[in-house]
Order: structure tokens, then C-alpha cells, then sequence
């Protein structure tokens, strides 16, 4: 089951990377009615949580600079930023990095109980195997919202 998480977050951030890859520029920090965030948010926000969620699924540091959590984190958005946002090609390569990363997870640690388990809202993760979903099934769902923007921003451009 394992080799199954792995091979599905691998696969999603493989079509999350060649989706953002395809966003012309000019597109990344609209926001249109009634979205809350941009893509650019989408994107930063899927390396954040990324980053933070599997810092403590795998008892490491978090490896992003600070600024990303006060840009990306859950309740933000771009209307309150009072630093500037990393570039795309920053956000590429950290997409492209920490998909590397997904290379060196050894299998064996989705077992591992997290002490204490780790509750986000309604949900409680008990192992390093349930929060790695939990990341991978995010990530899916900011996959789409990025897709229903980016389709929002172009109609409004034909319009």
C-alpha cells in the first residue's frame, strides 16, 4: 500500500508541475469573482502545505523559507500580503524539488505513529501513511481549483 501512496503524490504533483508550467504569467495573480485566491496562491499554497504537513508525518525541519507561511498558509490570501510573492520559476522549482524529495521517502515510515496523532479541524492523523494522503489529496484539490481558475480567467479574457 505504500508503494501506492508514493506512486499516486508523485503522479499528482506531476500533473500539478505541468499544469503550472502552462500558465502564461499574465495569469497567475488574477482573481476573479468569486474566487478568494489566485493561482499563484494555489500553487505556493500547495508547496507550503506540503513542506509543513509532511515536516511532522516525517519528524523533519521544514525546508521553505518563513515568508512562505505568512503568503500560503490556510487564510491567507493575496489581498494581505505585505511581502512579495515568490516568482514562478521559484515556485516551479520548489514544486520540481519537492518531487525529487518524493524519490527518497523509504516506504517503511508511512507505519510510523505520529505522537501525538496530528488534528486538523474534524480530521485526526494517527500514522505518517494517513497524513502523506491527506498531502497528496490537497494537493488534488488545489490541482482543481487552479484548473477552475485558470478556465475562469480565460472565458473572462474571451469575453
Amino acid at each position: 500500500m505504500s508503494h501506492t501512496l508514493l506512486k499516486s503524490a508523485k503522479s499528482v504533483r506531476s500533473m500539478v508541475l505541468q499544469q503550472v508550467k502552462a500558465v502564461p504569467e499574465e495569469l497567475f495573480d488574477i482573481k476573479p469573482a468569486p474566487f478568494h485566491n489566485t493561482i499563484r496562491w494555489n500553487v505556493g499554497h500547495i508547496i507550503f502545505v506540503h513542506d509543513y504537513l509532511l515536516s511532522f508525518a516525517f519528524s523533519k525541519s521544514p525546508a521553505l523559507p518563513t515568508h512562505y507561511e505568512q503568503l500560503f498558509n490556510t487564510g491567507t490570501n493575496p489581498d494581505q500580503w505585505s511581502v512579495n510573492p515568490p516568482s514562478n520559476e521559484e515556485l516551479l522549482s520548489k514544486l520540481s524539488d519537492q518531487l525529487i524529495h518524493l524519490d527518497h521517502i523509504s516506504s517503511d515510515i508511512f507505519e510510523n505513529r505520529l505522537t501525538p496523532a496530528m488534528e486538523l479541524g474534524p480530521l485526526t492523523f494517527e500514522t505518517s501513511g494517513e497524513l502523506f494522503n491527506f498531502v497528496t489529496i490537497h494537493e488534488a484539490m488545489h490541482f482543481s481549483a487552479i484548473s477552475s481558475l485558470l478556465q475562469s480567467v480565460t472565458n473572462s479574457r474571451k469575453a
